[in-house]
């Protein structure tokens, strides 16, 4: 192992020992009682299995067969969710092949960023995390199970389900993916599109036609957002099966994966072969695991928010330390859209996660040892699935890219450090995501353009006002300000302003997520201006220096000056689009930093 990437863990754990020991305490305690259904009386039971056919209720009566609770993120409005639809009855045919039961046992809500990206509605993306985490522990609640398979795929919904399930840790846990739409219009196309519109030169139908070409079909978005992220980072963690994240939607090989999953999660239930309670799993390597596959992929910066908090939920402390430290030795070998032109399927192609991993743990950047849902360690976990008649097996990785322009090795990367680093200085600490951004433009000084809300900058756009190098401040887009929306709708205008020649710069207390671009962006500022961050008392033409080289965020104002200044008031947070059931968790949230979670507000025991 890398001797940077074993520090990082054993700080990890050390600095995490007692909450990990209330989380362990707790799961051993529920694992110690009778496995669930032993517990029901036989009303509880019967209210249970009422609804199922004789041979299930058969099996789930004899009490030595797994019975799996399915919770389910379905709905088909999401184009990566909309294959879920049938993935119940396929789900119990599998669990049926192996004498096991499946049961439906809760869906989860899941919204889409792409549909609310620049819409109000967006101020409730991130709590839908946390959300959906209770829905989660709500599904499984019922003790009827004996296991648990996780369908989702995107955004908020992974990080949710997996800190939901993280409760019912003593239980083992897969997830299971639908696999990416094929690859439409090209991302590079997409993007000049949308900077033509963002500058009035093509019409509304233009751009629709553009984005309709590249969202296109059933199936994950292709580009290497957060969702895809996820799929990277969970089968980092050894909780889906090898070289299943990519596969997609609606093959033969797709089937396949999802049985053999549902038949590996029976064999890994304390009534089968090889009991792997998901809170064992889920251990400092794995976190690890996930920040190096992450790092190294040039991956979404919500997961600067989320990895903290599915670390939390399974109680361990993250820190944006942490990911500075593991970027600085992990090297970026992996381009995929918006960090290059290739698209998802693209990556999976010319080598995949397999390819990823196997070069990873080669130069000692992942941990061997750590456990997987397959039974084995994760030196024996990595693989590429291959289908023979309806029998899978796995194959090594190929031994070399078969793209270089997608993935390289350690010893040939597209860069010597990872795709996030952590920024400091007198404006407070916040992440940059710098595998997207070419190394001219990592470092700008300049006068900065002061909002308070992302709708403010089209109006100076249009008139003129940004034809210059500027820093453009967007605050009081924090999690206890809005509940930190994504700021997607800045980036076509600051891309136009770039391409003219200006230095320019985002400053925000808001996210940017996994499509963040080439624009560089100081994101999730810490403390937020809501809670007085040095943020909220900065002013049109203050100079503020971004400098991703050396890791610096600052204001040229001595700290004298900048405390006397008055702090801005916040723009009233209307009550629309549901906005106000949220007052509650907005007021008790976590920073950036720890997670933005109103689950975890403060460092208690669980």
């Amino acid at each position: 192992m890398h001797s940077v990437i074993s520090a990082i863990t054993d700080s990890i754990e050390e600095r995490s020992r007692d909450l990990r020991d209330d989380y362990t305490a707790m799961i051993d305690q529920m694992a110690a009682q009778p496995i669930d259904r032993k517990q029901l009386s036989c009303g509880n039971l019967a209210h249970g299995f009422a609804a199922c056919g004789e041979s299930d209720k058969d099996t789930i009566k004899l009490m030595d067969a797994a019975n799996i609770g399915i919770v389910t993120a379905y709905n088909d409005m999401l184009s990566a969710h909309q294959p879920y639809g049938d993935y119940p009855e396929k789900i119990k045919a599998a669990a049926r092949s192996v004498g096991s039961t499946a049961q439906v046992a809760g869906g989860v809500p899941a919204m889409c960023d792409g549909v609310t990206q620049g819409q109000d509605g967006m101020e409730l993306s991130l709590f839908s995390r946390d959300v959906i985490a209770q829905a989660t522990a709500i599904a499984l609640s019922h003790q009827m199970f004996d296991a648990t398979v996780l369908l989702g795929i995107c955004d908020k919904i992974v990080p949710g389900m997996l800190m939901g399930a993280l409760q019912f840790g003593h239980l083992p846990a897969l997830f299971i993916p639908a696999g990416p739409m094929p690859t439409g219009l090209s991302n590079q196309e997409k993007v000049r599109i949308r900077q033509l519109f963002a500058e009035g030169k093509v019409d509304r139908k233009a751009l629709l036609d553009a984005e309709s070409a590249s969202y296109h079909s059933p199936g994950t978005c292709t580009f290497y957002g957060t969702a895809n992220s996820n799929q990277m980072m969970i089968e980092a963690m050894g909780l889906q099966l090898p070289g299943s994240s990519f596969v997609n939607p609606d093959t033969a090989l797709r089937d396949a994966l999802t049985r053999y999953a549902v038949q590996q999660v029976a064999r890994l239930t304390a009534v089968g072969h090889r009991y792997s309670p998901l809170g064992k799993m889920v251990d400092a390597r794995a976190l690890v695991n996930a920040l190096v596959a992450l790092l190294a992929s040039g991956g979404s910066t919500n997961h600067c928010i989320h990895l903290i908090a599915i670390a939390r939920a399974a109680g361990y402390r993250m820190n944006w330390d942490d990911f500075d430290r593991a970027s600085r030795v992990t090297p970026l070998i992996a381009r995929v859209y918006p960090n290059g032109l290739a698209d998802i399927n693209h990556f999976h192609a010319a080598g995949g996660t397999a390819l990823l991993f196997t070069s990873l743990l080669n130069a000692g950047l992942m941990h061997p040892d750590a456990q997987t849902c397959m039974g084995c360690d994760f030196s024996e976990f990595v693989g590429e699935p291959r289908l023979h008649g309806e029998t899978i097996t796995w194959t090594t990785a190929v031994d070399k890219s078969l793209n270089d322009d997608i993935i390289r090795t350690p010893a040939e990367p597209f860069a010597p450090e990872g795709g996030v680093k952590l920024l400091t200085g007198n404006l407070g600490r916040s992440v940059i995501k710098i595998s997207a951004v070419s190394k001219d433009h990592w470092q700008v000084r300049a006068p900065a353009v002061v909002i308070n809300s992302q709708n403010d900058l089209q109006s100076k756009f249009d008139q003129g006002e940004l034809d210059r190098d500027c820093v453009i401040v967007v605050r009081f887009q924090g999690p206890e300000a809005n509940g930190m929306p994504e700021l997607h709708k800045l980036t076509p205008m600051l891309g136009v302003l770039q391409d003219r020649g200006h230095r320019v710069a985002l400053v925000t207390d808001g996210r940017m997520s996994g499509a963040s671009g080439k624009i560089p962006a100081a994101i999730h500022l810490t403390p937020e201006a809501i809670k007085g961050g040095p943020i909220s008392r900065l002013c049109d033409g203050d100079v503020i220096t971004l400098d991703a080289d050396s890791g610096v965020l600052n204001v040229d104002l001595d700290s004298a000056e900048l405390s006397q200044r008055s702090v801005c008031s916040a723009p009233e947070n209307p009550a629309t689009v549901g906005r106000s059931v949220f007052a509650n968790a907005r007021q008790h949230t976590s920073g950036a930093e720890q997670g933005a979670s109103f689950l975890f507000p403060t460092d208690t025991p669980l």
